[in-house]
């Protein structure tokens, strides 16, 4: 094979790995599951919300049965009296969540970091004071099942007897280790998305985006990014 060919071939094959990828987090997130699941009336209230890369699952701090005060801990804050009344969580790699609060953070670097794979991960808690509908965030109504199925999933996630909380984006959130491995296969959304249809909720067959999950949550509402000062409310 000539050595322009060869060039050629090295060139095109990352490009073309990205459209793949692309193209499978398109049909992966358009194929729905339990998409016959319907809310329940008077149930719990949770939202599944987005900041553009990372999107959460927003659960009550206290409630249902389930207090996660000893394990989320008002004092992990800078200022505890900012704990809120409910939690949003997320997981994901280390060193991309930490490195990457938004679009602009991201580099080829923490991409490639994270693509590749780490066993090095976080659970991301924000501290929200209400939980309302927004165009960045799903508030749907489980049943106390469903409920105890995402709360259980997520739980699952912390690392037993992990070091202190580690400081997030703003006075609001906080960073707790984690288990599980990160890859370009279970990214942050993924696994948001596997929470979803764990419970029974709708959600896409594989969610590597996070417009892929949006789109399932309630669909077919549109939703748009938060601003800057909802990201820490």
């Amino acid at each position: 094979m000539a050595p322009s060919r060869i060039l050629a071939l090295v060139v095109a094959a990352p490009i073309l790995l990205l459209l793949g990828y692309g193209v499978a987090g398109l049909v992966g997130g358009a194929l729905p599951a339990n998409s016959d699941w319907a809310q329940t009336p008077g149930g719990i209230p949770i939202g599944i919300e987005t900041n553009g890369i990372h999107t959460g699952i927003v659960l009550p701090a206290v409630g249902n049965g389930i207090d996660w005060r000893p394990l989320v801990r008002p004092v992990d804050l800078p200022d505890p009296r900012r704990a809120g009344r409910y939690l949003a969580f997320g997981w994901g790699e280390r060193r991309f969540y930490l490195e990457t609060p938004t679009w602009a953070d991201v580099t080829p670097g923490t991409i490639l970091a994270a693509a590749v794979g780490s066993d090095r991960t976080l659970v991301h808690v924000d501290h929200l004071s209400g939980l309302t509908p927004e165009p960045w965030r799903h508030v749907v109504r489980v049943s106390p099942a469903e409920y105890r199925a995402i709360a259980d999933a997520i739980r699952a996630r912390f690392r037993p007897g992990a070091g202190g909380a580690i400081p997030g984006y703003g006075p609001t959130d906080v960073f707790y280790e984690a288990v599980g491995d990160y890859s370009a296969v279970t990214t942050c959304n993924s696994w948001v998305g596997q929470v979803l249809r764990g419970a029974g909720l709708p959600s896409g067959r594989w969610t590597p985006f996070s417009w892929s999950v949006m789109a399932q949550a309630a669909p077919p509402r549109r939703w748009r990014l938060p601003p800057v000062a909802a990201l820490s409310d």
